[in-house]
C-alpha cells in the first residue's frame, strides 16, 4: 500500500484483497476474545470538521483495540486554513501523533496534510471521497462469500464522494457496475475516466429500473449530503424518481442485497421495508466499518 488513503485510487486490488483478509483476521480475533495490541503506544488524531457516528466511533474504538490511542481534534478546536493554516496543521501533528484521520469539507486539506506531514494520513471522508466506506462495502461482500469480481453493483442515486470511493475499489476488483442518477447530478467525469483507466467495467444511466434490472447488488446513498442542505428541496424533486423500495428492488435478483453507507434519509433515497428488511446488509456495513478501519491502521502504523 502507498504511505497514506487518500483516495480509493491509491490501492491496487491485491492491497484490497489484504485488506479483507486482515479485516476477517482481525474480526475473528475479536470474536473470540484474543487481544492483539500491533499499535500499542500509538496515537491517532482524528480531525473531524464534519459530525460523525460511524468513522469516529469505528476508529477511537479500532485504534483502542489494537492497542493503540486516539486524540479528537473537532473542526472549531484547529480551525484549519482559518486560525492555523493547514501545513501548519501537519508539520505539528507530525511532532506528535504517528498518524491522522481526517474527516473534512475540501478533498484538497486532506492532499494537504499528506503532503506538508511526515506522518500516514487517511481520509476519513471528504467532498470528493470515502474510500474507508467503499473498503468496509466491498469486505461485507466479500466475507458473504461473493466473487466481487464476478457480481454486478447497481448504484442508484446522487453520484457522490461515496459512488466515487465505490466506483474506484470497483474498478480495482473488477467488479460490473451500473450508476443511475438524474441528468446533472453524474459522479465527477475525472473520477468516471479514473474507472475506465483502471479498466473497469461501468454503465451509466438515467434509468433506475435499468440499472436495478439483473443486480446482485443494490446501494444508495442520501439525496442530500452534508454541506447541500440549501439545495433539499431542489435535489428531493430530481431524485423521486430514485428511491430504492420494492418496486425498484423487484428488478433485481431475487438473492440481491440491499445497500446504504448511512445515515438514512428513510422515506426519501429508501424505504424502511427495505433497509430493515431482509435483503439489507447495513448494519453489516456498518460494523464492518471498524474492522476493515483495523487493517487500514495496522497495514499504515504497523511495524511489518
Amino acid at each position: 500500500m502507498t504511505r497514506h488513503l487518500l483516495s480509493a485510487a491509491d490501492l491496487s486490488r491485491e492491497d484490497i484483497l489484504g485488506l479483507f483478509r486482515g479485516a476477517a483476521e482481525l474480526k475473528a480475533s475479536l470474536k473470540s476474545g484474543k487481544v492483539t495490541e500491533p499499535l500499542a503506544g500509538r496515537t491517532l488524531a482524528l480531525i473531524f470538521e464534519k459530525p460523525s457516528l460511524r468513522t469516529r466511533v469505528t476508529f477511537e474504538v479500532g485504534i483502542l483495540q489494537l492497542g493503540g490511542r486516539a486524540v479528537f481534534l473537532a473542526g472549531q478546536d484547529v480551525g484549519l486554513g482559518t486560525r492555523e493554516s493547514v501545513p501548519d496543521v501537519a508539520r505539528n501533528l507530525s511532532r506528535w501523533v504517528d498518524g491522522i484521520v481526517a474527516r473534512v469539507y475540501g478533498h484538497e486539506t486532506v492532499t494537504t496534510l499528506a503532503r506538508y506531514g511526515t506522518i500516514p494520513v487517511i481520509n476519513g471522508l471528504s467532498d470528493h471521497e470515502h474510500p474507508c466506506q467503499a473498503l468496509a462495502d466491498y469486505f461485507t461482500l466479500w466475507e458473504r462469500g461473493l466473487d466481487v469480481g464476478a457480481i454486478r453493483l447497481a448504484w442508484i442515486g446522487d453520484g457522490n464522494n461515496v459512488c466515487h470511493s465505490v466506483l474506484l475499489v470497483g474498478a480495482a476488483l473488477g467488479t460490473d457496475m451500473v450508476v443511475a442518477t438524474p441528468p446533472g447530478f453524474e459522479p465527477d467525469p475525472k473520477v468516471l475516466a479514473t474507472v475506465r483507466r483502471l479498466g473497469g467495467r461501468l454503465t451509466m444511466t438515467s434509468e433506475p429500473d435499468e440499472a436495478a434490472r439483473g443486480a446482485d447488488v443494490l446501494y444508495t446513498d442520501v439525496w442530500t449530503s452534508m454541506g447541500q442542505e440549501t439545495a433539499r428541496e431542489q435535489r428531493t424533486e430530481a431524485f423521486r424518481r430514485y428511491q430504492l423500495n420494492d418496486a425498484l428492488a423487484g428488478f433485481a435478483k431475487s438473492s440481491a442485497v440491499v445497500m446504504h453507507c448511512l445515515p438514512a434519509h428513510r422515506g426519501e433515497e429508501i424505504t424502511d421495508a427495505l433497509v430493515d428488511g431482509p435483503r439489507s446488509i447495513v448494519l453489516d456495513q456498518a460494523e464492518n466499518r471498524l474492522h476493515a478501519q483495523k487493517a487500514v491502521l495496522r497495514e499504515l502504523f504497523g511495524d511489518g
